[in-house]
């Protein structure tokens, strides 16, 4: 079997941009992948259209070397746009391997280790009333782990977000929260980093100890030494590396003991071969997995198999719940895709990824860039969304 095309799919879903790619064989096998850089699709096209003459007839089932030589084959190694293209064509390969083995993908990863994946709950709220009220609905429906996502600073006229303003009326939501909830729900709070150290500090100080289960990206990744910092000085577990492309960037976190949960994306990381390196380095630190699942059902099937494989999983992330529906899994994009049960994926048992895309549909639509959010303060400068 030989490799002989790679196409890219970049659509839009929803109020979200996907980039999902296909690779062709001889043998009338193919595969799915996604990117999992989101707003820039097309930077990740254009690694894959520099990658692509290196893969026209090579033999998918050398995943292995297939990934070094396109992690390796250049002078500059290595970056997120990279190993986003390098991620996408991964997960293809794994997915073609899968079906002309006819078995799910996670049988090449050692075979699963469970029978179904848990999940947490992404909840989005602008207020106290749509906090209690959603929360109230999940823990109904039995979403036991639920991680908060504050967004006061949405419905406004302009995008306006002052971190000491939020973390006062926030933690006191919280802490009510928890006082209704009880101790029994699992609760993490996300701020996608969007404070500093200090802030998240004092955040976690006007809030009982018990309150939180853990706290996602409060600040930005790029200087372990500031995270270490603060993990000295709070108690609460840190959920970290969503953004993080490679088991380099994983490595001190996870060897210095700063994160107590591992945010890898499975179509950032460097896809399936690289994430089940981080997850054993994971596992040697007793560090549980926390896969970051935002985009759509090829990232959501992949994450899926990365779970089913892997004895350190905690729970993957969701965003369609019963109080939530963003539409990323469209079915008219999507007419093959990973089933809920509840708050949890049953695991896929047909060959491959067990997702199909809808190449036909997204071939026809014109694809529109998508910018994330703009967010400043009160005097006028730029801050993290």
């Amino acid at each position: 079997m030989k490799i002989t095309d790679i196409k890219s799919f970049p659509v839009n879903i929803a109020e979200r941009s996907q980039l999902n790619i296909k690779i062709e064989t001889d043998e009338g096998i193919y595969g799915w992948g996604a990117s999992g850089i989101s707003g820039r699709e097309l930077a990740v096209i254009g690694a894959i259209d520099h990658f692509r003459p290196l893969l026209i007839g090579k033999d998918p089932f050398q995943i292995g070397a297939i990934w070094q030589d396109l992690y390796r084959g250049q002078y500059f190694e290595g970056g997120r746009v990279l190993t986003a293209a390098i991620s996408a064509i991964d997960i293809a390969l794994y997915d073609i391997k899968g079906k002309a083995l006819g078995v799910p993908v996670y049988e090449l990863l050692g075979g699963k280790q469970r029978d179904y994946v848990d999940c947490f709950a992404s909840l989005l709220f602008r207020s106290k009333e749509e906090l209690m009220e959603k929360a109230r609905v999940l823990v109904k429906e039995g979403w036991n782990v639920l991680r908060l996502a504050p967004a006061e600073y949405l419905g406004k006229s302009e995008s306006i977000f002052e971190p000491r303003e939020s973390i006062a009326i926030v933690s006191e939501w919280v802490t009510e929260l928890r006082k209704e909830l009880g101790s029994l729900p699992t609760i993490g709070i996300d701020y996608h980093h969007r404070l500093t150290a200090a802030e998240t500090v004092s955040f976690i100080n006007r809030m009982p100890v018990g309150t939180l289960d853990f706290i996602e990206e409060p600040i930005r990744d790029e200087t372990p030494e500031a995270y270490e910092s603060l993990r000295k000085m709070i108690p609460v577990p840190f959920a970290l590396g969503e953004e993080f492309a490679s088991k380099w960037q994983f490595l001190p976190y996870l060897e210095r003991g700063i994160t107590q949960f591992a945010r890898i994306d499975v179509c950032n990381v460097g896809g399936l071969t690289e994430a089940m390196k981080v997850a054993a380095m994971a596992e040697a630190h007793y560090i549980d997995l926390m896969p970051h699942n935002p985009i759509g059902p090829i990232c959501t099937a992949a994450s899926l198999h990365l779970a089913a494989a892997s004895p350190n999983f905690g729970w993957m992330e969701e965003l369609h719940t019963p109080v939530e529906n963003p539409g990323f899994d469209n079915p008219k994009y999507y007419p093959q895709q990973p089933v809920m049960e509840g708050s949890r994926y049953i695991l896929p048992s047909s060959p491959g990824l067990g997702v199909e895309f809808n190449e036909e549909l997204a071939s026809k639509t014109t694809f529109k860039m998508v910018e994330t959010p703009r967010l400043k303060r009160k005097d006028g400068s730029f801050t993290n969304w």
